[in-house]
């Protein structure tokens, strides 16, 4: 497959959904898009709706004004700030929200959004639990709006194609599925700076949300939230959410049937709350065993490619990596294994000779950039389409990444039943699906 550039998406995108708007907004309307959270993803958020001229940035909010200022300046348009999310939710001039903030927030702007009329692009990974996904899955069915969560690779064309691949069968039975998040941080990580009083306990409050009451630490706020579970479920979240969902997306499967995780704070020397070296086991149908390793005192690759996902299956092995993917085939032989014997080393020298490719080797190069997910977006904001990555796609390849931290905090192995969402096998564990908020927040 060759490259396909954005230009070239986005025209036949256009040409694909031209006839299909039916919303009262007219073909040649804009969608007036309102941002809540506009750092570092957020603003990459910004940007990637910014590629296509059927939008309009009309409102931005976000605690820190220069934040706003530099979105302001790039919109090409002179939208409104807001200091305040609800005030922008209330907005009539908005059509649809974008949330960018740090997760703990997601469920509870993203619930006031929906119950308000917008349609909303909230970024992965969906919620902090399990519990506020399935509400956020309740509300956007019941309010009818169009959600598209930021698990971008929905809307590469080059990963659909693999994953059609994989699940077509081309590489035989998924025995292992394998995925990795691999960088040094050693030995400083993001450091240890001193808790000590915020420049403004008003925003501190504001920042906090429904999270736990906690001292000020420059880390736990903008960007290394993430490696604080009251705010995120840390990088098995962050980038974690994106690898299951491909490995789920190849295997066609839905939540996993088992999870067990193992690792800790190994070697870094900061002060964060999530792991730096940590393993996870999923089991899925097929059955397939799925591996989420995160290396981050070590920056060594995980597998021969130094791809980020491996598909191991019986007639061959799928690499994915951010721009391309390879199959390489297996060799087989329709011998059965020789048991080795001293009397007779003929036989056992002819076996590996006999071994030939299963299949024909297969390759395919694009891009995965978030300007196609804010693309089919806007389209389905217009059409009143499913979006290529739903909210019940994001909640359940969100879930799978949380339900895996609860095993982790448990140290145990723990059964899923999808159906209800409750572990089968460990009562106490169940209890970790939520938390409690603070007052006077409540989950809508």
């Amino acid at each position: 497959m060759s490259e396909l550039t954005r230009r070239n998406f986005a025209r036949a995108a256009g040409l694909s959904t031209a006839l299909s708007y039916s919303r009262v907004l007219g073909a040649s309307d804009r969608v007036r898009m309102g941002y809540v959270g506009l750092g570092n993803r957020g603003d990459q958020v910004h940007d990637a709706f910014l590629e296509h001229a059927d939008q309009q940035t009309v409102a931005v909010c976000d605690l820190r004004d220069d934040y706003m200022n530099f979105a302001i300046k790039k919109s090409r348009a002179t939208p409104k700030k807001y200091s305040d999310y609800r005030k922008l939710i209330e907005d009539r001039d908005v059509d649809a929200v974008a949330i960018s903030t740090p997760d703990h927030w997601h469920a509870l702007m993203f619930i006031e959004a929906c119950n308000a009329g917008k349609d909303v692009y909230v970024e992965k990974p969906l919620s902090l639990t399990v519990v506020e996904g399935r509400r956020m899955v309740e509300v956007a069915e019941r309010t009818r709006r169009v959600v598209q969560v930021g698990i971008h690779r929905r809307s590469s064309a080059f990963l659909k194609e693999a994953a059609d691949f994989v699940r077509a069968g081309g590489i035989g039975h998924v025995t292992v599925a394998k995925s990795y998040h691999v960088m040094n941080e050693w030995p400083r990580g993001i450091g240890t700076p001193p808790d000590g009083p915020p420049a403004s306990e008003a925003e501190w409050e504001q920042w906090l949300g429904p999270a736990p009451k906690a001292p000020y630490n420059l880390n736990r706020t903008y960007y290394n939230f993430r490696w604080f579970y009251n705010y995120s479920g840390g990088q098995l979240t962050n980038f974690g959410v994106h690898h299951i969902d491909m490995i789920r997306w190849c295997l066609g499967r839905e939540a996993p049937r088992a999870v067990t995780a193992m690792g800790g704070k190994y070697a870094v020397e900061d002060n964060r709350d999530i792991p730096d070296t940590l393993e996870v086991l999923w089991e899925f149908d097929g059955p397939t065993l799925a591996v989420f390793c995160q290396y981050n005192a070590n920056a060594a690759p995980g597998n021969i490619q130094d791809a980020e996902i491996e598909l191991r299956g019986t007639k061959g092995t799928i690499y994915i990596h951010s721009s391309r993917w390879e199959v390489v085939p297996e060799r087989i032989t329709d011998l059965a294994r020789f048991a080795r014997t001293p009397l007779d080393r003929v036989s056992e020298r002819s076996y590996n000779p006999s071994r030939k490719p299963a299949m024909a080797p297969k390759s395919a190069k694009g891009s995965q950039d978030t300007a196609f997910h804010a693309r089919n977006f806007l389209d389905c904001v217009k059409s009143r389409a499913r979006c290529n990555c739903d909210i019940l796609t994001g909640h359940i390849s969100t879930s799978a990444t949380l339900i895996a931290n609860i095993a982790h905090k448990t140290r145990s192995y723990l059964e899923w039943d999808a159906k209800a969402e409750r572990f089968t096998n460990n009562p106490a564990a169940n209890r970790l699906l939520h938390y409690q908020y603070r007052a006077p927040y409540k989950l809508g």
